[in-house]
């Protein structure tokens, strides 16, 4: 049976699968990235993990697979096949398309970045199927953004485009690992409600979650976190919706786990700072962490597509 590899590598962990030809997940597994021992051992997990994977296609369905996908975090430059720079893994221009493709005996490798690639599996066959134009927006520790566009992801001119989490939404505000003072990930992100949320309560164990559950049973301190975040958030898509005119704008991460309790409130959010532009559709991601690894092996099914077209 024909398949095709797919590897979502994280800042802790590594979700992977084999991939058929019609999207069909084959086989799943997961294994730790091991980034204590550094970036040297983490590409290495991440090459016998793709080995491990090669072999187990071959004896389950009497064929290599015909590619592989890999999306990792960071900065990515797809093109040249380089894992540039990631803060969580310590890694700095990492050949990591070359280095699994000699491991796999030289089958093609795609390379994504790990938010533009579960963009693209949520425009696909996701929250955003049958949107021409949409953008995915994950809240977890940080905020970023992949902007979908007929059926491809735009990586921008140099690899940075999404970056909405880095759009200045409070002048002057909470400093961010960037540089920049306000961002929107420094007071919108499951990671700023965490700390907004622990400050609130007094408990430094509290988290997004335990905000969310506290803003459902009414307690007022919650109320006004999770208004500051929705809020913060409603003008960071706002700016990125003038930008960009979306049909849908798709919200994923963990702070979307909160469902209508997010949701509710900043589609109304949204809707009182619109003036001139359409309105998208506001939805939640439908994939949830399967999505970096079913968009890996898009990637892989698309490049074996350019080649045989080429």
């Amino acid at each position: 049976m024909k398949h095709v590899i797919a590897l979502d590598v994280g800042g802790t962990g590594m979700k992977a699968a084999l991939v058929g030809a019609d999207g069909t997940l084959l086989h799943e597994a997961r294994r730790a990235t091991g980034r204590a021992r550094g970036p040297e051992a983490v590409v290495e997990s991440i090459l016998a993990f793709a080995a491990d994977l090669r072999d187990l296609g071959r004896e389950r369905f009497g064929t290599t697979a015909s590619a592989a996908g890999v999306a990792v975090p960071g900065i990515v430059d797809a093109e040249r096949g380089l894992a540039v720079y990631s803060a969580n893994l310590g890694w700095r221009d990492v050949p990591l398309r070359a280095m699994l493709s000699d491991r796999l005996d030289g089958i093609p490798v795609a390379l994504g970045h790990d938010v533009r690639t579960g963009g693209l599996a949520e425009g696909r066959i996701g929250a955003g199927s049958g949107a021409d134009r949409f953008l995915f927006v994950p809240l977890g520790t940080g905020i970023a953004g992949a902007i979908g566009i007929a059926g491809r992801i735009e990586e921008g001119a140099h690899g940075y485009a999404g970056e909405i989490g880095h759009i200045v939404v409070r002048p002057g505000g909470p400093e961010c690992g960037c540089g920049q003072r306000g961002c929107l990930e420094t007071l919108a992100s499951a990671a700023a409600v965490t700390r907004a949320w622990a400050e609130a309560s007094g408990d430094p164990e509290a988290d997004a979650a335990d905000c969310a559950k506290a803003v459902e049973s009414g307690d007022e301190r919650a109320l006004a976190v999770w208004h500051g975040a929705v809020g913060a958030l409603a003008d960071g898509l706002v700016t990125a919706l003038t930008l960009l005119d979306p049909d849908t704008l798709i919200i994923g991460g963990g702070l979307a786990e909160a469902g209508e309790t997010l949701f509710t409130p900043l589609r109304t959010a949204v809707r009182e700072r619109v003036t001139f532009q359409r309105l998208p559709k506001i939805v939640p991601a439908a994939l949830g962490d399967t999505a970096g690894c079913l968009g890996a092996g898009l990637l892989a099914w698309d490049l074996l597509a350019t080649e045989v077209s080429a």
